[in-house]
This record gives structure tokens, C-alpha cells and sequence, in this order.
């Protein structure tokens, strides 16, 4: 297994960068000096994403709605119906 080096050259910037320093970290060689390889992407990662964010939204939903409903049963909140448009 070929061993990397890690290089931490940084620079000077305006002070705008992500921890407000304005540094920036170059990217990892290996002794050649050769780019590394593209990192491995996840085929269909969008997808799962989507396929996880949106049941538990709606489960979420549904376990709001009961527990609301709930509540104004038990008149623990109960909303008033203000008509303020006089």
C-alpha cells in the first residue's frame, strides 16, 4: 500500500472561507506527486435520500396531527377562532 503525504500548504486570503480565515487546504498527493483518483460516488444517492426523508416526514406529519388532536380533545390547547377582520 503506497503511503500519501499530506499536504497543508495554505494561503493567505480575504477572510471570506468557510472558518472565516481565508485559508485553504490543497488537495492530497502521493510522493509522485501524481492527482489522486476521483473519489467512489454512490449510484442513486439522490434517490435514497429522497426515498428516506420522505416517508419519515410524513410519519412525523401524521404523529403531529394525532398528538394536536389529541390535545384539543382534552382541552389542553384548544385554538381560538379570533375573527379580527371588523
Amino acid at each position: 500500500m503506497p503511503k500519501f503525504v499530506w499536504s497543508a500548504r495554505l494561503r493567505e486570503g480575504d477572510g471570506s472561507g468557510p472558518e472565516g480565515s481565508g485559508r485553504t487546504r490543497a488537495a492530497r498527493f502521493p510522493p509522485s506527486g501524481a492527482a489522486l483518483p476521483r473519489p467512489l460516488q454512490t449510484p442513486f444517492g439522490l434517490l435514497r435520500v429522497f426515498s428516506v426523508v420522505i416517508p419519515f416526514l410524513y410519519v412525523g406529519t401524521q404523529i403531529s396531527k394525532n398528538f394536536a388532536a389529541l390535545l384539543e380533545e382534552h382541552d389542553i390547547f384548544v385554538p381560538e377562532d379570533d375573527d379580527d377582520d371588523d
